[in-house]
């Protein structure tokens, strides 16, 4: 029994959950949809329009039944700091784990920030104020490349178009305390946590989703650095695992990544 746990324990573990089992229900009616069509999803109690199935199966596997996102806080009215916020998943969880807590989510794109308001407000989730920037390094704009999902990034292939930014240092500081700061931003987590290495003081707990980019330098040792001088204590996941690394130098069907990792923190 414990081989067989072993041996198949993805499976096994999404299989044992209610969430999990209802991933697989959505696999089922929504895995085979074309890439980047959108669709109304109703999903647990909530309804959502989502612009790629894919990338939203994949955020709530993530989100829902890993729960890479749960944190413990004694606080009534937690502060969440959600960068990257896309269509609104991560938000809806964060609103159902902490029902009094004040959320600021950031999202670059427009017309993701768009139906990121509009999923919130039509799942009456109140608590969410939406930041349609990037959160960068300076308030001067930075461009970037839209992917029309959840791939937008400063590194991306395709046309790069300007959008307004926000210095995350600058919020951090003007904030006494940060129970959860989230970032997956697609690349820019580098230049945004190298700036705000001396500002993480009040943050209690972060998760960061780590890309690495052929022809760029690989940073995670600053990262893990920068999280060792502010205590926290961390955890490493491969976001995508792939057989003979020292080979394959890339993910199957992914040519501008060859490293993506999720980075948890917390302090004790």
């Amino acid at each position: 029994m414990f081989a067989l746990k072993y041996l198949f324990k993805s499976i096994y573990r999404i299989l044992k959950s209610a969430n999990g089992r209802h991933l697989l229900i959505l696999m089922a009616k929504y895995g085979n949809v074309a890439r980047y069509s959108q669709r109304n999803i109703s999903f647990l109690k909530y309804k959502f329009l989502v612009p790629d199935c894919w990338s939203f199966l994949f955020q709530f596997q993530e989100i829902y039944v890993e729960q890479y996102y749960k944190f413990e806080t004694k606080e009534k009215t937690p502060v969440i700091f959600d960068c990257g916020a896309n269509i609104g998943t991560s938000c809806l969880y964060f609103s159902s784990l902490y029902p009094a807590s004040k959320i600021i989510a950031f999202e670059a794109d427009p017309n993701i920030a768009s139906i990121l308001k509009n999923n919130l407000d039509k799942n009456n989730i109140k608590n969410v104020d939406i930041i349609n920037k990037a959160v960068w390094i300076d308030n001067n704009g930075i461009e970037f490349s839209i992917e029309g999902a959840d791939g937008a990034s400063i590194f991306g292939k395709g046309k790069k178009v300007k959008i307004e930014s926000v210095r995350l240092r600058d919020l951090l500081l003007q904030t006494s305390k940060i129970d959860m700061l989230k970032m997956d931003i697609e690349g820019a987590e580098s230049a945004v946590l190298k700036d705000c290495s001396d500002a993480l003081a009040n943050v209690k707990n972060i998760f960061i989703e780590y890309h690495s980019f052929p022809g760029q330098q690989q940073e995670l040792n600053e990262i893990l650095g920068i999280l060792s001088k502010n205590n926290f204590r961390y955890y490493i996941d491969s976001a995508q695992g792939r057989q003979s690394p020292l080979v394959n130098h890339f993910y199957r069907d992914n040519k501008i990544m060859d490293l993506q990792l999720n980075i948890f923190g917390y302090k004790n």
